[in-house]
């Protein structure tokens, strides 16, 4: 039997998902550990006060949670409008037709499971019954391609550096624009409403969201397209040996294949030092700084490649990365698109393993001779 989605209306229900909140974002992730209350292994935010809790459930057990702020309940709070750069939307569309949904966690156990899309389906009853206009939330990179084939879309100029979770990348979603919805195949189409000629998608909005801000993305792009422009920044960078060299056209496909082409700016904190996840990134262009404390060990520029030692070792982050100058481009690899590539590719994994030697290998001799 599939896990109950309800909301959390009962003091001791939100509870629930505050403990759960807990024992995944503080105790598996270790985050968030500044503002948690860890005498009553709880995690409680400002914002759940005024916000619509919901909850999976499986034989009694919180499986998963979800947060949403509506403008209909309360005004959005100053690091949301922040965050989302909200304030060009607001003075377009009313408050009452915006939702920012956040903490959407589900238990281990239950990831790549459909609990995901079920839980989404029951946060879009509402979005459907409201006639909400925009959905704004964020992802880390790695989540970056299962939001994207949902629906929402890049837009910020800029992304979020989260002092507790790491690099974040704001997202929206119009959940009426059944016309873009069917252009990307949206995996929750099915979910949405088709209002017809009544639909309120409104004209202002396509100005606002023109542009994808900082992120390119394989999942949106022609394929073709997509991996020439990718080659051809990587050779720029560096001619000689790279992370793709000796690969077919097709085979660099499969390569790039979920991956994103994200800008940053100096400053930003790419990589969080403990963090869990395991995707691995390119430097198109710009410059990165490993650094442990305060200390600066080592520097990546462009065609290096920075947290292979978590993809391959499979551990948590062992270094905080940062953005030495403004327009710095990463591209974002798919732990699992590479994964499935060394278990259904041998030979595609034996070239790209070589050339990640090779890559490492003169990484170790630039700081050896750096430090002589």
């Amino acid at each position: 039997m599939k896990p109950e989605i309800v909301e959390a209306t009962s003091k001791d229900d939100r509870l629930k998902v505050f403990k759960f909140r807990y024992d995944t974002y503080v105790e598996e992730m270790g985050r968030y550990r500044a503002v948690a209350n860890h005498e009553d292994r709880t995690f409680v935010e400002d914002e759940d006060q005024s916000a619509r809790l919901y909850m999976a459930i499986d034989n009694g057990r919180v499986v998963g949670c979800m947060r949403h702020n509506w403008g209909g309940d309360a005004s959005f709070c100053n690091r949301h409008v922040s965050q989302y750069s909200m304030g060009d939307f607001l003075e377009k569309i009313a408050a009452e037709q915006c939702i920012v949904g956040e903490r959407f966690m589900v238990a281990p156990e239950f990831r790549g499971t459909d609990l995901i899309f079920r839980m989404f389906k029951r946060y879009l009853n509402f979005a459907n019954e409201k006639r909400i206009q925009l959905i704004f939330g964020d992802c880390e990179p790695h989540l970056l391609n299962l939001y994207l084939g949902m629906g929402f879309r890049t837009f910020a100029a800029r992304n979020v550096n989260s002092r507790e979770t790491g690099y974040l990348i704001p997202l929206v979603m119009v959940p009426e624009d059944l016309d873009y919805m069917r252009q990307i195949r949206s995996s929750i189409l099915g979910i949405l409403e088709d209002f017809g000629s009544d639909s309120k998608t409104p004209e202002c909005l396509k100005k606002l969201l023109a542009d994808s801000g900082a992120v390119k993305s394989a999942t949106l792009s022609s394929p073709d397209e997509y991996s020439a422009g990718i080659i051809q920044q990587i050779q720029l960078a560096q001619p000689s040996t790279h992370l793709f060299d000796g690969l077919s056209e097709e085979e660099r496909q499969l390569c790039l294949k979920k991956s994103n082409s994200i800008e940053c700016q100096a400053g930003d904190h790419l990589i969080k030092k403990g963090n869990v996840t395991q995707n691995m990134f390119v430097v198109l262009s710009g410059v990165l700084e490993v650094r442990v404390g305060d200390r600066v060990v080592s520097v990546c520029e462009s065609g290096d490649t920075v947290g292979e030692m978590a993809f391959l070792l499979e551990n948590p982050r062992t270094a905080d990365v940062y953005v030495a100058v403004d327009g710095t481009r990463v591209l974002s690899l798919s732990e699992s698109n590479l994964k499935k590539l060394s278990a259904e590719e041998p030979a595609i994994a034996a070239k790209i393993l070589l050339n990640l030697s090779k890559l490492l290998c003169r990484k170790m001799l630039r700081s050896s001779n750096a430090n002589r």
